[in-house]
């Protein structure tokens, strides 16, 4: 949706806006029945898996200069590319009105008033960064994310510096489903983070600063919510920012960071959206999910969020996992037919898999494991049935 090419720094701007989020603080308490140090080797595992097929993502589109959903074509054909186009956009509306749910909800706690008033302010500042344009936001970004920096040290600084250490209850979650919901934040960005490093300078160190910079800082996020529920005993960081005195610079890092965080979502809805007709502005329905979603976290409750996560990681692991197959390993490119039945099998298959290892309890998760069926299968597949790149 614009034709200016972003810079390394730009990028990894983007990417600390984007893991700076109230979700993944969320998430992350429920990694306190582990323990600290049990609890951040699973958010360190699961980020280095999750952040690894992010890269290769972002990689592929980088090295391409095409959107997430144009590089799926490759795979999957033309016309078989459009019903992942059709679950990103679903999914991405999806985070849409969960982000501003939580935004909201936690921005209420602060400074309370009618429920609809937050999501409708969260969501017009979401409008405003689409309608300004990702090319023109460096400034901007800049600026807040410079504010949110210093207002998340200084979070850190009183979870961890006044707090003392809480028996948290054990709910039931191993240790390979913590690594699980550790690689479900990067995943979820995974059919995403081409639409901007297609847009870099230089794509391959963007994409090695987008995911560093967003695994680095999403641990951070994760680790805060951990650290929330062990060293506060509090599972409301809205009620911990009042209880800090952080009042106005609290309500600052709630609103901000449920804004850049959220317009990447919504952005990336309207891009998703081009894949599927020319005649189609991005920048509209950009516009329009983000106004789906502000109705959305005004009408439904989104409190829990990990089957969502867990639906996320069952359609696009193995989608990434035959891309990965095909760009890297097969080097056979599917763009010119309309559908790539071979591939939509192998897909079908690895969203089996990782559905039935939902029930399987490994220490790495359910990801791993189902990314690598995924590649071998497409790899003996392309092998018995030959390159047929049309």
């Amino acid at each position: 949706m614009g034709s200016r090419r972003t810079s390394i720094f730009e990028n990894g701007l983007i990417w600390f806006g984007a893991g700076v989020s109230l979700a993944e603080i969320l998430t992350g308490t429920s990694f306190a029945p582990l323990g600290f140090t049990k609890g951040l080797l699973a958010i360190i595992i699961g980020h280095i898996i999750g952040c690894g097929m992010m890269f290769f993502a972002g990689f592929i589109g980088g090295k391409t200069r095409k959107s997430a959903m144009e590089t799926v074509k490759m795979s999957f054909g033309s016309t078989g590319a459009l019903l992942f186009a059709v679950l990103n956009i679903l999914q991405l509306v999806g985070w849409t009105a969960i982000m501003i749910y939580d935004g909201s909800l936690a921005a209420a706690g602060i400074f309370h008033v009618a429920n609809w008033v937050w999501p409708v302010v969260i969501g017009g500042l979401i409008i405003i960064w689409i309608l300004v344009g990702i090319e023109s936001l460096g400034k901007i970004n800049t600026v807040a994310m410079a504010a949110l920096f210093i207002l998340t040290v200084v979070l850190s600084f009183i979870i961890f510096g006044h707090g003392s250490l809480n028996t948290v209850a054990n709910d039931g979650l191993t240790f390979g489903a913590a690594v699980e919901l550790a690689v479900a934040m990067p995943l979820s960005w995974l059919p995403l983070i081409s639409d901007y490093t297609r847009e870099a300078k230089e794509p391959t160190k963007a994409t090695w600063a987008s995911v560093i910079v967003y695994g680095l800082v999403s641990c951070w996020m994760y680790v805060i919510g951990m650290g929330i529920s062990i060293f506060t005993g509090e599972s409301d960081i809205a009620q911990i920012m009042v209880k800090a005195g952080l009042g106005i610079a609290g309500l600052l890092i709630i609103v901000f960071s449920t804004v850049t965080t959220t317009f990447l979502d919504a952005w990336s809805a309207g891009i998703s959206s081009e894949s599927l007709s020319k005649n189609i502005n991005g920048k509209w329905i950009a516009v329009a999910a983000t106004v789906i979603g502000i109705i959305g976290a005004i009408v439904y409750p989104m409190d829990d969020i990990t089957d969502f996560l867990y639906l996320i990681g069952s359609v696009f692991a193995p989608m990434i996992a035959v891309q990965i197959a095909d760009f890297f390993i097969l080097h056979q490119d599917f763009s010119r037919k309309s559908v790539c039945i071979q591939n939509m099998l192998v897909w079908v298959v690895g969203f089996i898999a990782y559905r039935w290892l939902m029930g399987v309890d490994t220490i790495l998760g359910n990801t791993l494991p189902d990314m690598v069926i995924t590649i071998v299968l497409s790899v003996i597949v392309s092998l018995l049935f030959g390159k047929k790149n049309d």
